[in-house]
């Protein structure tokens, strides 16, 4: 899979995700994270790619064109237009089904945006998805775009190694995760569960689905509405005193 990442920053995305789990796919050749300066666009000689918005307001705003001419640069080289993701507080809020979705393109474009944003113009011209992370501001997309491509990526196949991890992680089925524990087997007076030290690898599945859903249900009710609970795990919750 083939991230291009349209910022202001190159060196802040690339700094960011060309490490750990992500840096190894990448050296791997299974992931491509390019930062596309957009920068590199603009007609002024100083590289100036912001001005005032027409109708007043504080701050600046990016302009239409070098925004473009960066997106324009990318589907100039691979041929089509890939779907393109700007990251704004205005998008539907991200999730894991959305990294899921993601992660069956073969390119994508994520745009941040800076400053007060960027001409609607462009916008309506190249964005598909608009796209957030969270109901607050941020100084710009680049924090966002990282976070969206990590999530994404992990779904790519061979990112993680272990496929079976990106399977039995927090919001598959809307469930959190269960908790899990390591060495030692007492830690400050605080023991590892005995079922998970009895082998029984049906009974400690059947354990760690039951600990989701307590822990759904703890912290994240809103999830547990969604999630997917058969009817023995409903009565099974009710008999807990609590119901999805």
């Amino acid at each position: 899979m083939k991230f291009y990442i349209l910022t202001l920053f190159p060196e802040m995305v690339l700094g960011g995700l060309a490490t750990s789990i992500i840096g190894r796919a990448m050296e791997a050749g299974i992931l491509s994270i390019e930062a596309v300066n957009i920068r590199d666009f603009s007609a002024n000689k100083h590289q100036k790619v912001d001005d005032y918005p027409y109708g007043g307001g504080a701050g600046m705003l990016m302009q239409a064109q070098p925004v473009y001419d960066a997106w324009k640069s990318v589907v100039g080289r691979i041929g089509h237009k890939p779907r393109c993701v700007y990251v704004t507080p205005q998008g539907t809020t991200f999730t894991q089904a959305h990294a899921k979705s993601f992660a069956k393109e073969e390119d994508l474009i994520l745009l941040c945006g800076h400053y007060e944003g960027i001409d609607q113009r462009v916008l309506e011209e190249i964005v598909t998805d608009y796209m957030s992370i969270g109901d607050y501001v941020l100084t710009g997309g680049e924090l966002p775009a990282m976070v969206m491509a990590d999530a994404i990526s992990r779904m790519v196949p061979g990112v993680l190694g272990n496929e079976e991890s990106g399977m039995a992680e927090s919001f598959e089925g809307n469930l959190l995760e269960y908790p899990q524990y390591s060495r030692p087997e007492e830690w400050n007076g605080r023991k590892v569960p005995p079922i998970l030290l009895s082998g029984h690898h049906k009974n400690i599945e059947a354990w760690r689905r039951q600990q989701s859903i307590l822990l759904t249900q703890k912290r994240r009710p809103d999830l547990l509405e969604r999630a997917e609970l058969t009817a023995q795990e409903r009565e099974w919750l009710a008999a807990q005193g609590t119901t999805p």
